[in-house]
């Protein structure tokens, strides 16, 4: 069994990390950290194990030098290491159940009929919303692979950045997922911080934990 890290190290980690504003254009994240990223991101949990999601690595310059412009023009787009792209499926419907179903019955070697149950389960949680609802659900799953993602990079030493101020439409029109079971929902920009970033150290401002955090 691997060893955890220590809780003082996971706080380290987590309060070392910050939305950053600045990135060093000229530091690239190595191969293997960035695979172990891709790891994270494909491990990430969802609800019913649906992963209704896609992660959308953007490394094309010129496509990300499109992207800027709509992203109110915030530089991470362009010097960020990595730009990840976090899309969401708009709906799910039962070809998405089958699809799980036959990866579970590849890799665990499962039969169709001891799975039926939990089709039928899942069926029914499908049909029984709306198209809309059914999306913000997807949406909500996604962010919790992008949480994932921040928290894996803070461990590595990666700086990341959370973004939601672009133009949705604009992204799915440029990166061609109009009429695509996929929409963008986010974007995450990750790398190493530029020395000049000021809010590097600043200190973080967070409501103090007796006031967030309730026991009963």
């Amino acid at each position: 069994m691997s060893q955890p890290i220590s809780p003082a190290v996971l706080r380290e980690r987590l309060q070392w990390r910050y939305a950053t504003k600045q990135f060093d254009s000229k530091q690239q994240i190595p191969a293997d950290v960035w695979q172990a990223l891709e790891d994270a991101l494909v491990l990430a949990p969802s609800s019913f194990g649906l992963q209704p999601w896609q992660f959308l690595v953007v490394d094309d310059k010129a496509l990300r030098a499109q992207l800027r412009p709509v992203s109110w023009n915030q530089p991470q787009i362009t010097d960020a290491s990595k730009l990840v792209v976090f899309l969401g499926l708009r709906t799910t419907a039962v070809g998405d159940v089958d699809r799980l179903l036959a990866r579970i019955g590849k890799v665990r070697g499962a039969t169709t009929q001891s799975l039926d149950s939990y089709r039928q389960m899942m069926i029914s949680f499908v049909q029984g919303r709306p198209a809309p609802e059914l999306g913000a659900w997807n949406a909500r799953q996604v962010y919790i692979a992008l949480g994932q993602f921040m928290a894996s990079a803070a461990l590595l030493g990666v700086d990341t950045c959370p973004m939601e101020g672009f133009d949705p439409a604009a992204y799915d029109r440029i990166l061609g997922l109009e009429g695509s079971p996929y929409r963008t929902l986010c974007v995450c920009a990750a790398g190493y911080r530029a020395a000049e970033d000021k809010y590097a150290l600043a200190p973080k401002v967070r409501f103090a934990k007796d006031e967030v955090v309730v026991h009963r």
